[in-house]
């Protein structure tokens, strides 16, 4: 029992002094200087892994909300974009097995601060291409580059030779604590996104005065790399401690016996004499070999551990692809900026999914639920979560409207053959190339692919302050006698998708908020009804599969899925075909939310049949399930044993990636 100082001063100046016996002072005062000293050692390990566990979900963050600055810089589409985003999980497949196995064996903080090094290596490796491919380049008409002379968009003397349009231009804790902090990195990974989104890409290398796009064109590329240069030192930095900690904390005298220390105080504090085992106390690799096999068939033996599985890996299917192209989505479908749309995701989205999982793990211990109503927790917050997420197809904007491509040049809507639909009557004198965006924003509020393309004859100014004047297809429009004209950049998109956004984002911070809530559940789930000494297989093979079968290939299919929906793709320097510049809105939306709500639609079937095997398992005397059983199956425990346990396992819940599923 503790004192106060207080109370500790009272206590102390109403007693006499009484003769002491100085060696169970002396006693006394080491154990107490060894307690100090462990619990210093533990803090400090702490609170370096968790600015570890902070730079690893910061890093991962950053990818995320870089993906459309990384598509429109090096024009490529959405399903390599996929590709690239999955090779995060490949990199992690090639190291784990290693580390599993060499880390219970060699000095563990080494290991975590060369992981660290490593790590920061990768993040200023992503950035390197920045600084060799050169300055980017996008489509632009020639007299916005520099010149405030009038030049004629519409080249209609074909002895003026056009200028390229793509030119290349010359100017310049304890277990919480751990957690929560793996919960805070996301939020500074995508706020970071969101500030580097807003600096255009070759800041410090150009004049800025001569960039004609700003961050609401498709076109607009941020400082993506300068977040990866900023992550990579923060790696460094968290690595640091790591290399001057010794290999095994002290254990306090008091604790040496305890036997329900949990998994985190023995991976940080080893007994010392396991340092002395012999060799051959331990387990021969050859032994460990001959019982892998049977291991993994009593594994796979067990239904409630396969059919959860199969429910995790294709919901994690349906998250992951969400999550990935979540910014995208925003930016084309509601006209958001890339450095708003992760300041959105960042400050709004993350703390839902921060407070779904705690309030989850809070239902589990104050309701002491058991792992029968662990599973229909999990089951209930996937349904009434993908349900919440159907409403969101009522909440999308219409396509912009855009000459040739969603709308004719006499402003009605129709879908044809779109390449073909961008010449007409209005600009067919004029050597337009089909392949340019370099879009315009008429004054009857269509937007035109080029100046060209809207037939334009003349223009004004220089830079962003560019303005087109006597544009015949724009006269198509309006009175032949008032003058048509145009500035530089699209149109904005109509007056109710502002509203459609906010209510998207309501809904869409709701429906993270229900589907985090059963994760602890469901984790939970996982491990109660498995054999103890299959535990750490058990999540080794869950792990596993979660990244291969749905981290690597989610972001890929998504990509190409997301591809089927564009309606005009931007051209390379070099030739060929470069990153979208214009989604089909309607079709954006069915395929990203409906590839999304098919997969976790078919995962609330395999988690109904996870809670239909735990009916029929348990008994009408108590439905708690234990890792007891013969053939992978539980037994029965009291209800406050499996509640006390149940209780252990919320404050070290976990799963791959938690950090940054929305």
């Amino acid at each position: 029992m503790e004192i106060s100082s207080k109370e500790n001063t009272q206590f102390f100046s109403n007693i006499t002094i009484l003769p002491v016996d100085r060696s169970s002072f002396k006693s006394e005062s080491s154990a107490s200087k060894e307690k100090q000293s462990c619990c210093g050692g533990i803090k400090i390990f702490l609170g370096a892994l968790s600015f570890v566990y902070f730079a690893k979900a910061l890093s991962g963050s950053y990818l995320k909300s870089t993906i459309t600055q990384i598509e429109r810089r090096f024009d490529i589409p959405s399903s390599l974009v996929g590709v690239i985003d999955g090779s995060f999980e490949i990199g992690n497949l090639l190291i784990i097995i290693l580390v599993s196995y060499f880390g219970a064996k060699l000095h563990r903080p080494r290991i975590i601060g060369a992981g660290c090094l490593i790590m920061s290596a990768g993040t200023f490796l992503i950035a390197m291409p920045q600084f060799f491919m050169g300055r980017y380049q996008y489509e632009r008409f020639p007299s916005t580059i520099n010149s405030t002379v009038s030049i004629s968009p519409c080249l209609q003397d074909k002895s003026q030779t056009p200028l390229s349009a793509l030119e290349k231009s010359h100017a310049k804790i304890n277990a919480g604590c751990v957690q929560t902090v793996a919960i805070i990195g996301p939020i500074f990974g995508f706020l970071l996104g969101s500030l580097c989104a807003k600096l255009y890409v070759d800041i410090g290398f150009v004049d800025l005065d001569s960039v004609t796009i700003t961050p609401k064109d498709v076109r607009w590329v941020g400082a993506w790399w300068l977040g990866y240069l900023i992550a990579g030192v923060i790696s460094v930095l968290a690595g640091i401690p790591f290399w001057f900690l010794p290999k095994h904390l002290p254990k306090p005298e008091s604790r040496k016996d305890s036997s329900t220390s949990s998994e985190q105080s023995k991976f940080i504090t080893e007994d010392s004499k396991e340092q002395h085992k012999s060799y051959q106390q331990q387990v021969k690799i050859a032994d460990m070999a001959k019982d892998f096999l049977p291991s993994l068939k009593n594994l796979f033996g067990n239904p409630v551990y396969i059919l959860y599985l199969c429910a995790s890996i294709i919901q994690f299917n349906s998250l992951i692809g969400m999550v990935t192209y979540k910014p995208k989505y925003i930016e084309q479908q509601y006209g958001q900026t890339s450095s708003k749309t992760n300041f959105v995701i960042g400050l709004i989205n993350i703390p839902a999914v921060a407070f779904g999982i705690f309030s989850g793990g809070l239902i589990m211990k104050k309701l002491r639920i058991n792992v029968l109503g662990a599973a229909k927790l999990s089951l209930g917050s996937s349904f009434f979560g993908y349900l919440l997420l159907l409403s969101l197809f009522a909440m999308g904007c219409e396509n912009s409207d855009v000459a040739g491509l969603t709308v004719s040049y006499h402003g009605t809507k129709w879908t044809t053959d779109y390449e073909q639909a961008l010449f007409s009557d209005c600009n067919l004198g004029c050597a337009c190339s089909k392949n340019d965006w370099d879009p315009i924003c008429g004054e009857n509020g269509v937007t035109y692919i080029s100046a060209c393309l809207a037939g334009c004859q003349a223009s004004n100014g220089s830079g962003k302050n560019t303005v087109f004047f006597n544009c015949s297809c724009i006269e198509t429009l309006e009175s032949p006698s008032r003058s048509s004209s145009a500035t530089v950049g699209p149109c904005q998109k109509g007056n109710e998708c502002p509203k459609m956004f906010l209510y998207f984002l309501v809904i869409s911070v709701i429906t993270s908020y229900t589907l985090s809530v059963g994760g602890t559940p469901g984790y939970i789930l996982l491990l109660r009804c498995i054999k103890p000494h299959l535990k750490s297989f058990a999540l080794g093979i869950y792990t596993l599969a979660i990244r291969v079968l749905a981290g690597i290939p989610a972001p890929v299919y998504f990509g190409m899925a997301i591809d089927t929906t564009c309606l005009k793709w931007g051209s390379k320097r070099c030739g060929g075909r470069g990153a979208c510049r214009l989604y089909d809105s309607s079709a954006l939306r069915y395929v990203y939310l409906g590839l999304t709500l098919v997969l976790g639609t078919v995962s609330i079937f395999f988690s109904v049949a996870v809670l239909w095997v735990l009916r029929k398992r348990s008994s009408p005397q108590d439905e708690t399930l234990s890792a007891n059983g013969e053939r992978g199956t539980c037994g029965t425990k009291s209800r406050k044993d499996n509640f006390v346990n149940s209780d252990r396992l919320i404050q070290t819940t976990y799963w791959p990636e938690k950090e940054t599923r929305l």
